[in-house]
């Protein structure tokens, strides 16, 4: 038996499409649901046979499959001006790679025994770098030998990953890119506990001296991974086999309005998500993964054990996102683990190729029809005639042998979904998980005419149930389905959030339900739904957490900001808002912009104005400055308005009584327009 075939069990010959999740009798209780379980394999937990328990289980399994099998690659610089990559992958071997982990855990371990690192609770070492092989080196050498990773994803800004997690987490050492060591060196002193950075890339004679130079006026060490390297070599040390309690891995999350959480994770926890994601993973035994999203994020680490766990190969792109497309289609992968915003791209450029007048935009459509009738017809996404001569140029983009896609990290639409199932002739999966979870949770089975749209239903090591939200009006009893926030427990949720046992106790019940924020309904079938958030916190269609009632907060302090209200959509990578102006400021602005004056009691003229684009256009400049100034990202600020004098009231139902706006109820008061601005598609220009 191979041993892909060993650890990714099998989906039965008949999948049960209709029970897919069944709830366990005896646990419903009033104001929630009752426990849901895979409907297939059951709850999957430490006691089941054969399961992985812990990280360096899951290298040793890869290991098991054979030294000499491909297992890292990347695309060689062959030129720095032009920059220029090689036209193929080099590869690491399991062999190479064992031998690799081992040298520098060893190196680790030496250092931290003679005190020369740590002093925290738990030793902690920091990883900041984009995808690489050395990521992964560096990670497996971490879980082999007792230690705890920490990575650093500079999504908050470098004051952020400075002062405040290399501090919290007590990090010692940084394995770091030589871009960011710059970065690292001046934060030194806010951060006195970093001794040694440890840099990934080989240097110059010239950038060594200026680094080691400057590294030394700040009491810290830099050192070079070969350096490391060549001393474990020197000093070897056995690999320290961990148990499932074991801590693995401090994962912060992005922390929207306030300090990001340190999810502490077990090697339990990853362990037993990788072994829940094995299961129906249909792979050949060399199957190949491309990694380009950042390995700092639970979603992409999980992937890529899965990978680990079968002895295949992973591909690391060179970087850049243009070049994304030119590394797929010379590594050939079988796994495409992605997000919304990227395959929202792949499906707009599609259609837009495709679409056009004549004999060719008729097969495109013609194509497209007959898939999509078959698909929801019977699941089944191939067609031999127009696979042929349709989306063969499409599976190209890809490589040609791409046999899984993946959805997470944010929602994706079911109309985007179902055409990527048809256009790549593969499986297409949305999922749904947290870094509290390990990214795990729930997952879309293969060939389920109707998935688009859900998540799919409770993965083997989850159990799932919802509890009443009255005061957003969702309950457990709701018809046709059960509607609540979405609570999940197994072996791959979190216990704690370190240092931080307010939102812990926040997050995680006494039973060990973790409390997930997200409003779920579950249909008829098992599958789980996403359809709301308990808090005024959403996600935007490329990942990043946006606080609306923050953003709202920062522009209301423009002068010319009566009401706003301020609206996200999940499948949208921006932001939209509803400005009611202050009439006099309005006035005013008309008058400039018009070139007519206008009065702060002409109320005609004033609604007229709200719908001249000059006008519109003048605001949304204003507003843009105004963010700016209280500090706020990109990704925070207002995209598109819709101006109007009505204003939010209590009466017309979009106040509460203590004056804030009731979401749901202003969107609805406005989804035309708002719907509207989406329609217009994504701005090109940068305000």
């Amino acid at each position: 038996m191979s041993l892909t075939a060993e650890k990714a069990l099998p989906y039965p010959e008949v999948i049960p499409y209709d029970k897919q999740s069944i709830p366990v009798p005896g646990t419903k209780r009033p104001g929630q649901t009752a426990h849901y379980q895979n409907g297939i394999w059951g709850l999957t937990d430490l006691n089941t046979p054969n399961v992985l328990r812990t990280l360096d289980e899951i290298f040793e399994s890869g290991l098991k499959a054979g030294k000499d099998r491909e297992f890292l690659g990347h695309r060689p610089i062959i030129s720095t001006s032009p920059l220029q990559f090689a036209n193929k992958f080099l590869w690491q071997t399991y062999g190479q790679v064992d031998i690799r982990r081992r040298h520098v855990g060893s190196a680790l371990v030496s250092m931290f025994q003679r005190g020369e690192l740590g002093g925290g609770e738990y030793d902690t070492v920091g990883i900041w770098s984009a995808n690489r092989p050395e990521w992964q080196v560096v990670d497996i050498a971490l879980q082999s030998y007792d230690k705890v990773s920490v990575s650093l994803y500079d999504t908050l800004g470098k004051d952020s990953v400075g002062k405040y997690r290399i501090n919290h987490a007590h990090l010692t050492v940084i394995f770091s890119t030589v871009d960011h060591i710059p970065t690292l060196l001046k934060l030194a002193p806010h951060v006195p506990m970093l001794k040694l950075i440890v840099c990934l890339d080989e240097l110059s004679a010239e950038a060594r001296t200026i680094l080691k130079e400057w590294s030394a006026t700040q009491n810290v060490q830099l050192q070079e991974l070969q350096e490391i390297e060549a001393y474990g070599k020197e000093h070897p040390i056995e690999p320290i086999q961990a148990t499932p309690q074991s801590i693995a891995s401090i994962c912060y999350t992005s922390g929207t309005t306030s300090n990001p959480k340190g999810v502490l994770l077990k090697h339990m926890n990853l362990a037993l998500a990788t072994q829940s994601n094995l299961y129906g993973l249909q792979l050949p035994d060399d199957g190949t993964l491309l990694s380009y999203l950042p390995l700092a994020h639970i979603y992409e680490r999980i992937c890529e054990l899965c990978i680990i766990a079968v002895g295949g190969r992973i591909g690391y792109f060179t970087g850049d996102p243009l070049r994304l497309l030119e590394d797929a289609q010379l590594l050939r992968p079988n796994f495409f683990p992605s997000v919304p915003r990227v395959l929202n791209r792949v499906y707009q450029a599609a259609m837009l190729g495709g679409n056009v007048p004549g004999l060719k935009g008729a097969l495109f459509r013609k194509a497209i029809q007959v898939k999509l009738d078959k698909l929801h017809a019977t699941g089944n996404a191939t067609h031999v005639f127009w696979d042929k001569l349709v989306f063969r140029k499409i599976q190209a983009v890809l490589g040609g042998q791409i046999m899984l896609i993946s959805s997470g990290s944010a929602p994706i639409s079911a109309e985007v979904m179902d055409f990527l199932k048809i256009a790549f002739s593969c499986e297409v999966t949305e999922g749904y998980g947290m870094t509290e979870n390990c990214a795990t949770c729930a997952k879309c089975w293969p060939d389920d005419p109707t998935s688009s749209g859900t998540v799919g239903p409770p993965q083997p090591i989850n159990e799932v149930k919802l509890i009443d939200v009255p005061v957003m009006g969702y309950t457990s009893e709701d018809k046709p389905n059960p509607r609540g926030e979405l609570c999940v427990r197994g072996a791959n949720c979190f216990t704690v959030y370190y240092k931080d046992e307010k939102n812990t106790r926040e997050t995680v019940d006494d039973d060990g339900w973790m409390h997930t924020g997200d409003v779920a309904e579950i249909d008829q079938c098992g599958r789980v739904k996403i359809i709301d958030r308990v808090k005024n916190i959403m996600k935007l269609s490329q990942g990043e957490y946006v606080a609306l009632e923050k953003i709202e907060n920062s522009y209301a302090s423009a002068p010319l900001v009566a009401q706003l209200y301020v609206h996200g959509d999940s499948l949208q990578s921006y932001l939209l808002a509803v400005v009611v102006p202050d009439p006099v400021q309005l006035a005013s602005i008309a008058s400039k912009v018009l070139g007519q004056a206008v009065a702060a009691d002409d109320m005609t003229a004033l609604a007229r104005a709200t719908k001249d684009m000059r006008v519109n256009t003048h605001i949304l400049q204003t507003l843009t400055k105004e963010a700016k100034r209280n500090g706020l990202k990109g990704f925070e600020m207002i995209k598109r308005i819709h101006l109007t004098l009505d204003q939010f009231t209590v009466e017309n139902g979009t106040m509460t009584p203590t004056m804030k706006i009731r979401r749901k109820d202003a969107y609805n008061m406005y989804k035309t327009e708002l719907d509207n601005l989406y329609a217009l598609g994504e701005p090109t220009s940068k305000l």
